[in-house]
């Protein structure tokens, strides 16, 4: 009986932390986005960011989400679980959530996000107005991962790099198979990130948006992918394909990779450079403080007799 009495009062307790803890959290609602934090700390950031990727998803799809969603910033592991759900991988950093209308972010004051504030929210944001934009129907994933790249600026020297190896060594991935990249390696992954985010770019760039929307509007009506890029481009997956590849192949060839290798010698040089001079003076700066102790200290001095150090040599003594 005191066992089971135990058990109760524990449930109640715990019932009643996490209550007071949902309790505890702020709500922040703002024109277009609701926060909930249990810091406010980052509410600036967030809605500047998720701003400025609301107006670039606007001038690319000519429209806005319907709702404001909710941006949850987890404070511990337990937090971000119980919000994304158990499926979600331990690594990731954030995750959208289209048929619940929220994006959920571990906070950058208690994990390594490995990314940006900014660059995670922008991503996820874009998963959230692309779901909304084809009401859910089905995208394929080359387009859904290279227009949140695209939103949020993911571009640096690393993809630069990746996309150079890839055409070099014929290791460029058919659009399609992108399909299959929770399943790639890291280094396969990363090929069809970088992918992704050029493909929507070609696209964008050589027949615009409105193209762009064709293709979206073609899909939002339940035809194939390979229907709505004829519809879009005059091509389906198989010309858009080879049309994107060559592209590639002209953009990413051994020049380039010299020319960024030739960069990143040319960075790491200056690294040692500037380490070495940092040494160096540190070095002159000890030895200047070396300089003025010993101005400041007598070096004519009798050690006198090692054996009897207390007592004076015979020569210093008087003579008789």
């Amino acid at each position: 009986m005191k066992v089971a009495f135990r058990f109760f009062l524990c449930l109640i307790l715990l019932i009643a932390i996490r209550s007071y803890a949902q309790d505890s959290t702020s709500v922040i609602e703002r024109e277009h986005f609701i926060y909930r934090f249990n810091s406010p700390l980052f509410a600036e950031i967030a809605n500047s960011a998720l701003t400025e990727a609301r107006e670039k998803l606007i001038k690319i799809l000519g429209d806005t989400i319907s709702y404001k969603p909710v941006i949850i910033i987890a404070d511990d592991i337990n937090q971000f679980k119980e919000a994304v759900g158990g499926a979600f991988p331990d690594w990731g950093a954030a995750a959208a959530l289209p048929y619940r209308q929220l994006i959920v972010i571990k906070s950058p004051a208690h994990f390594r996000l490995g990314r940006s504030m900014k660059e995670l929210l922008q991503h996820e944001y874009s998963h959230l107005a692309l779901a909304d934009r084809l009401r859910f129907v089905r995208v394929p994933r080359w387009v859904d991962e290279g227009l949140a790249m695209y939103v949020s600026s993911e571009w640096g020297w690393g993809e630069n790099l990746t996309m150079t190896r890839s055409a070099i060594f014929n290791a460029l991935i058919p659009l399609e198979n992108i399909e299959l990249l929770n399943q790639f390696s890291e280094g396969k992954a990363m090929t069809a990130y970088a992918q992704s985010y050029l493909a929507v770019k070609y696209l964008l760039d050589n027949y615009g948006s409105e193209s762009f929307n064709i293709f979206l509007n073609t899909l939002r009506v339940r035809k194939t992918a390979d229907q709505a890029l004829m519809a879009a481009t005059g091509s389906g997956y198989d010309g858009f394909e080879k049309e994107f590849f060559a592209y590639l192949k002209q953009r990413y060839n051994l020049m380039t990779f010299f020319a960024d290798t030739i960069y990143l010698w040319i960075f790491l040089a200056l690294v040692v450079m500037v380490s070495s001079f940092l040494y160096f003076r540190r070095r002159k700066k000890y030895y200047r403080q070396w300089e003025d102790e010993e101005r400041f200290q007598s070096r004519d001095f009798d050690y006198g007799d090692p054996d009897n150090p207390e007592e004076a040599s015979n020569e210093d003594k008087p003579r008789s």
